[in-house]
């Protein structure tokens, strides 16, 4: 008799476990997604602000600069050169948050570590004690170069060949 009432007690225990499981798993997980996307969709927002703050600075640099100066200094180019590899590092991660595939996305944050590292090797100053560093970062960004130009051409040869076997199909 304890037995049986033991084992009804742990059926009902499991069975209120199973259901509060597939609760968790249907609604709050759910739930929890649909905030995740409003949060993203919130720092899109943010970037694409942000994008637009870079590109009135950016504009006011270098039409300050051309006012002031005429035919700009060496100094003033760059200013403007490293904000304009910034700006344009800014809006290669904004436009890597509207990517959905997966394959893309990896290609895009490597092109934009590829300018990341052209940017660090136009800000470094040419002093003979960085030489090796300087080394380190135009090999680094050669390979990447390397790397983003192949993965650009066997992407195009994959989709050709995808549209060849959809012609042969038919």
């Amino acid at each position: 008799m304890e037995n049986d009432i033991k084992s009804k007690l742990e059926e009902n225990l499991l069975t209120k476990v199973s259901t509060f499981n597939q609760f968790l798993e249907q609604k709050v997980e759910s739930m929890l997604l649909k905030l995740l996307n409003i949060a993203r969709y919130i720092f899109i927002v943010m970037m694409i602000v942000y994008l637009g703050q870079c590109f009135v600075s950016l504009g006011y640099k270098m039409v300050s600069f051309t006012l002031l100066q005429g035919a700009l200094n060496f100094d003033s180019i760059k200013i403007i050169l490293t904000d304009s590899l910034f700006v344009l590092i800014v809006l290669a991660i904004v436009k890597t948050l509207f990517i959905q595939d997966g394959f893309d996305y990896a290609v895009t944050f490597l092109e934009i570590s590829f300018v990341v590292l052209v940017r660090k090797l136009i800000l470094l100053e040419t002093d003979p004690s960085e030489t090796l560093l300087l080394l380190v970062l135009g090999i680094t960004s050669a390979l990447f170069f390397i790397l983003i130009v192949y993965i650009k051409g066997m992407k195009h040869k994959w989709e050709r060949e995808k549209c060849e076997q959809c012609i042969k199909a038919k």
